[in-house]
């Protein structure tokens, strides 16, 4: 090929190309233009329709907020309409009840100038009366020669004289016709009741006695450096006296419930021989066991011989601990049956609910099983124990009221009280230290010495009965009946004893004369 075609075709190639280079750019351009330019379009129309959208939320919401607030402000002028007629109404009432103390106040005012009149009427009156009745007493002085406070005197002690004559007459006569109805119906009922009922009682003292099979056990018992006797004596609470006294230990303390778990379990320490602290933790948890299981069956077996069903279990546990319990050396248990018995043959002869009195004569000492345990008097703890396992209203009337704290509210709490009386004054039933019995006659003779007319007095039938001699210049007839009753009435609120004291005021008279 000839070089000049080559360089034509180099130089045309030359030419064309960048050419066509622009061309293609400048097409792109169009093309990428007219891209845009429809991009644009687009955009504008979809703004346009955004606009358009959120005009017609825009509407839409105010025509709504303007609902809401004309539906708001509907409601209020509502509200506020009833309150006004609300508030209209109230005027309206305070209105008239203003116009009706108005109405009052005036009429109130008028009585009080009436009654004004009225007091200054009577004023006067009563001045009239007075010069009337000051004139009268001094004619009346002229005439009988005697002044106002003479003759009043002379009236006081002549009407006091017939009223006190009548009043020792009447309570004579009452006494007697009380004691003719009653003494003979009240012994039989009485006597019928203690001869029905047969207790024997055991006298429980703070001490109890632990025989050894030799001597030679108390040494074992002490253990070395004193343990064994310290550990039975801190985990019974109970005192080990240990001496010359042959082959016999005495066990110590006022808890007799513990004392009886001290001697169980020493008991059984003797009997197996081996003697050491771990034994006597042992020993000790089953002498409590077996002491609890004695104490529910002597309740149970309480409940039983008194006739008493459906007591509460924990009432049962509370009756067997008064086996332990003693008053004025007087079982507390047997006390408690032997009231609730006496109480319900006392209830079957009147006619009331046996069955209620024997559970009331039951447990009203139930108080005791506690009452070294809680603060309160074994009344107040009998109560609050009925009440916590819910005894009927009348079984706690009569704990609480068997020694006078509260009114009789029913006729079982009477016979309860009774059978109680019946029970502790029986000979025999209770004993008293020498010094408590002595102390009680002093203070039986020195209340009735305190009365004025009363020359000697003497205790006599062991506190049972007080014989009053009295002054005869001092003392008439009449003045006896009185002053006997008197002596009863200060005797019961000063003292506490079992039964009844009979009071006896001996009048007597002695003209003493020598033939020579």
């Amino acid at each position: 090929m000839p070089i000049e075609v080559v360089i034509a075709i180099v130089a045309t190639f030359l030419i064309v190309a960048p050419l066509a280079w622009k061309l293609a750019i400048v097409y792109r351009i169009k093309v990428y233009e007219a891209k845009i330019g429809s991009a644009e379009e687009k955009a504008r129309e979809i703004i346009d329709e955004a606009l358009k959208t959120a005009e017609t939320k825009k509407r839409e919401a105010l025509l709504e907020a303007k609902e809401e607030a004309l539906k708001a402000k509907n409601e209020f002028e509502r509200e506020t309409k009833e309150r006004r007629a609300e508030l209209q109404r109230y005027e309206k009432r305070v209105l008239t009840k203003e116009e009706i103390l108005d109405r009052k106040t005036e009429a109130l005012e008028k009585k009080e100038a009436k009654l004004a009149l009225k007091e200054a009427e009577l004023d006067k009156l009563k001045q009239d009366v007075e010069e009337f009745h000051a004139k009268q007493l001094q004619e009346l002085e002229k005439i009988s020669g005697l002044t106002s406070e003479q003759a009043k005197e002379y009236l006081l002690k002549t009407v006091e004289e017939e009223v006190k004559l009548e009043t020792a007459v009447l309570i004579k006569e009452m006494e007697s016709r009380a004691k003719e109805e009653a003494d003979k119906k009240a012994k039989e009922l009485i006597v019928n009741a203690i001869q029905r009922c047969a207790a024997d009682h055991v006298a429980e003292t703070t001490i109890s006695v632990v025989q050894l099979p030799n001597d030679e056990m108390k040494g074992r018992i002490i253990g070395r450096e004193g343990r064994n006797i310290r550990t039975l004596e801190t985990l019974t609470g109970v005192d080990l006296i240990i001496d010359d006294t042959p082959e016999a230990v005495i066990l110590s303390a006022f808890d007799p419930i513990r004392r009886e778990v001290a001697r169980i379990a020493l008991e059984k320490l003797i009997v197996d021989g081996r003697i050491h602290p771990a034994r006597i933790e042992e020993m000790v948890e089953k002498a409590q066991k077996e002491v609890d299981v004695m104490i529910r069956e002597a309740g149970e077996a309480a409940a039983l011989e008194a006739g008493v069903h459906g007591l509460h279990p924990e009432l049962i546990k509370h009756l067997g601990k008064m086996k332990f319990r003693t008053s004025y050396g007087q079982n507390a248990l047997k006390h408690s049956v032997e009231v609730a018995i006496i109480a319900g043959l006392l209830a079957s002869e009147i006619g009331v609910d046996v069955r209620l009195a024997k559970r009331a004569g039951l447990l009203h000492d139930i108080g005791k099983s506690v009452d070294h345990e809680v603060e309160g008097t074994h009344v107040q703890i009998g109560v609050d124990l009925c009440k916590k396992y819910k005894e009927s209203p009348i079984v706690i009337n009569a704990v609480a009221a068997h020694h006078g704290d509260e009114e009789f509210q029913s006729l079982i709490a009477c016979i309860v009280q009774a059978a109680d009386t019946i029970s502790a004054a029986r000979p025999g039933a209770r004993r008293e230290t020498l010094e408590t019995y002595t102390n009680r006659l002093k203070q039986l003779e020195d209340i009735t010495n305190g009365f004025k007319g009363v020359d000697k007095s003497f205790a006599i039938q062991a506190g049972r009965e007080i014989r009053v001699m009295v002054v005869p210049e001092q003392i008439s007839d009449a003045d006896m009946v009185l002053l006997a009753r008197d002596l009863s009435k200060k005797i019961e609120s000063e003292l506490e004893y079992p039964g009844q004291i009979k009071v006896n005021v001996i009048r007597e008279s002695r003209v003493v004369e020598y033939a020579k």
